[in-house]
C-alpha cells in the first residue's frame, strides 16, 4: 500500500518563524536547498521520511506534530461555520483545513469568540423570555436552523389542526376499519395507490423506520418497530398521500422561511394526521372522559402506544368539544429537549419546562414506571405532571437502546378530573414540589438542583459563607 504523502508547509513555517530563522539558515541546518524548503513551505513538495527524522533531530519536535492533521482546531471551526449565521459562507471544507493548519492559534481564538457569542445569545434569549412573561415583547432574535424554526413554531401554535382532524375523520369513515386499521390501510394503499406494504428485517433496513420505493411501489417498514409504531408509519404514508392538499395548506399557514423548514413541518403534520386517523377525535375524547384520562386504558382501547395516546391528549382543543388542555415535553437521558407541544401551545411563559427537578428527569431511574407529581412555580401557579420513559426501536444484541422520557402536564385545578389525581398524597395539593422555569430564569434561593446562576441577579460569593447552591446570588 502506498504511503500517504505529508504536506506540512504551514507547520514547517511555524517552526522556522518561532525560532527566528531564515529559509536559508533552516535549509542549511537540514541539508537541503533554500528553494526546496520554499517549495515545502508552499505545500508544493511533501516531507520525506529522512527530512522528518532530520527535523526531529535538529529542532527537537515531535514526529506526530509534523504528521498530524488540524485536529481540535478543525473540529472547532466546523462548529463555528455550521452556525446558521455563517451557513453557505464556505464552498467546502478545504478552506477550514487551510485555516486550521496555517493559523491554529487564530482558529482557536475564533472558536473562543464563537463560544462567547453563543453564551451571550443564550443570555439574550433568556432575558427575552423573561420579559415576554412580564408582557414586554422584545425584538431580540438569533439565526436559527430550520429544525429550530419548526420546533419554535409548533411550540407556539396550539397542537390542534381542525382541517386535518376533519380530513382524518372522513378518511376513517372511508376505510371503515373495524378492529383492523392496519389491514384497512394496507388494502387502501394497494387498491387505490398500487402500493404494497412489507415489513423488512433489521439487517435489510438497518437505518430506516420507513422507506417508500417509488419504482417498485412498495412501502417498507422496519421489523424493529413495535406494532403500534408500524401502524403509525403506515398511517403517515397514507395520510401524506390522501391528505396532501390539507397538509400543504397547513404548512403554508405556518409561514416558515425555508424549504427545509417546510419539509420538516410536513413530516410533523403527517405524524399529527396519523394520530388523528388512529385515534379519531370524537371517539378518543369520549373514551378519555369516561376513563378519566387513563393513558394506559386509552392505549389499550385504540391499540396504540403509551406515547401515542399521551401525544393525542395534547390535541383535544376542538371548538365544539374539547378536553383538558395538556402539554408535553420529551427529553433524552442527557436532558436534551426533543419536542414540546400543548393543546394551547406549550406554556413556556408559565411553566418553562427546563427545571432539573421536574419528574421526567427522575423517570430514567425507574424505566417503565409512571410517576405522578404536583409542582408549583415561583409565582404560585401549580401543575399536575406525569412522567414515564419511552423505549425506541428494538435494539439488536450489543446495541444500546434508545430511551427517552416524556412529561405530560396540566393545570393542577384539573386533578379531580384525572385518575392520576388520586395518586397525589393529600399534602401534595397543599404543598407541591417547588420548581422553576429554568435555572437561568429562576430566583429560588438555596436550590440543591441549581445548575446555573440566574441572569437576573449578581452572584453573591462570600469567602466566609458557603451556601447550599453552587451558585449563591444576592
Amino acid at each position: 500500500m502506498a504511503q500517504q504523502k505529508i504536506f506540512a508547509g504551514a507547520r514547517i513555517r511555524r517552526i522556522r518563524t518561532a525560532k527566528g530563522l531564515t529559509q536559508t539558515a533552516m535549509a542549511e541546518a537540514l541539508g537541503i536547498s533554500p528553494s526546496y524548503l520554499n517549495l515545502i513551505e508552499r505545500n508544493q513538495r511533501p516531507l520525506t521520511a529522512q527530512l522528518i527524522l532530520k527535523l526531529v533531530s535538529v529542532y527537537k519536535v515531535e514526529a506526530e506534530e509534523l504528521q498530524g492533521g488540524s485536529g481540535p482546531s478543525l473540529a472547532a471551526l466546523r462548529e463555528v461555520f455550521s452556525d446558521p449565521l455563517l451557513a453557505g459562507e464556505l464552498p467546502g471544507e478545504h478552506e477550514l483545513v487551510e485555516v486550521a493548519e496555517a493559523a491554529p492559534n487564530a482558529a482557536a481564538a475564533l472558536a473562543k469568540l464563537y463560544r462567547a457569542y453563543r453564551e451571550q445569545a443564550a443570555r439574550l434569549s433568556d432575558l427575552s423570555e423573561m420579559l415576554a412573561r412580564e408582557g414586554r415583547a422584545t425584538a431580540l432574535s438569533a439565526a436559527r436552523l430550520p429544525v429550530d424554526e419548526v420546533r419554535e413554531t409548533f411550540e407556539r401554535h396550539p397542537h390542534h389542526f381542525p382541517a386535518l382532524e376533519a380530513e382524518a375523520e372522513a378518511f376513517h369513515r372511508l376505510l371503515s376499519p373495524g378492529e383492523d386499521l392496519a389491514g384497512a390501510l394496507k388494502a387502501w394503499l394497494k387498491d387505490e395507490q398500487g402500493i404494497a406494504v412489507r415489513v423488512l428485517p433489521a439487517d435489510t433496513m438497518p437505518n430506516w423506520r420507513r422507506r417508500y420505493d417509488r419504482h417498485s411501489q412498495r412501502l417498507f417498514v422496519s421489523e424493529r418497530l413495535s406494532a403500534a409504531d408500524r401502524l403509525r408509519e403506515i398511517a403517515m404514508e397514507a395520510c401524506l398521500i390522501r391528505m396532501r392538499v390539507a397538509i400543504a395548506g397547513q404548512v403554508e399557514a405556518l409561514k416558515l422561511t425555508s424549504g427545509e423548514a417546510q419539509r420538516l413541518a410536513r413530516f410533523e403534520l403527517g405524524r399529527y394526521a396519523a394520530h388523528a386517523l388512529m385515534m379519531p377525535y370524537r371517539a378518543f375524547l369520549s373514551a378519555a372522559e369516561r376513563s378519566r384520562y387513563d393513558i394506559a386504558v386509552l392505549a389499550a382501547r385504540f391499540r396504540v402506544s403509551f406515547e401515542q395516546a399521551a401525544t393525542r391528549l395534547t390535541t383535544l382543543a376542538g371548538q365544539e368539544a374539547s378536553g383538558i388542555p395538556f402539554f408535553l415535553v420529551e427529553v433524552d437521558g442527557a436532558g436534551n429537549r426533543l419536542r414540546r407541544c400543548g393543546a394551547e401551545g406549550f406554556p413556556a411563559s408559565r411553566f418553562g419546562g427546563g427545571c432539573p427537578k421536574l419528574v421526567h428527569h427522575a423517570a430514567f431511574a425507574q424505566p417503565g414506571h409512571l410517576l405522578v407529581e404536583a409542582v408549583a412555580m415561583p409565582d404560585g401557579e401549580a401543575f399536575l405532571t406525569l412522567a414515564r420513559t419511552l423505549e425506541g426501536p428494538q435494539a439488536a444484541f450489543g446495541e444500546r437502546p434508545r430511551r427517552t422520557a416524556i412529561l405530560l402536564g396540566c393545570d393542577l385545578a384539573y386533578a379531580d378530573r384525572l385518575v392520576y389525581g388520586a395518586a397525589l398524597p393529600a399534602s401534595a395539593a397543599q404543598a407541591p414540589v417547588p420548581v422553576g422555569p429554568a435555572c437561568r430564569l429562576c430566583e429560588r434561593s438555596g436550590c440543591l438542583a441549581r445548575a446555573e446562576p440566574p441572569v437576573t441577579r449578581p452572584l453573591g460569593l462570600d469567602e466566609m459563607v458557603t451556601g447550599l447552591s453552587a451558585f449563591d446570588f444576592q
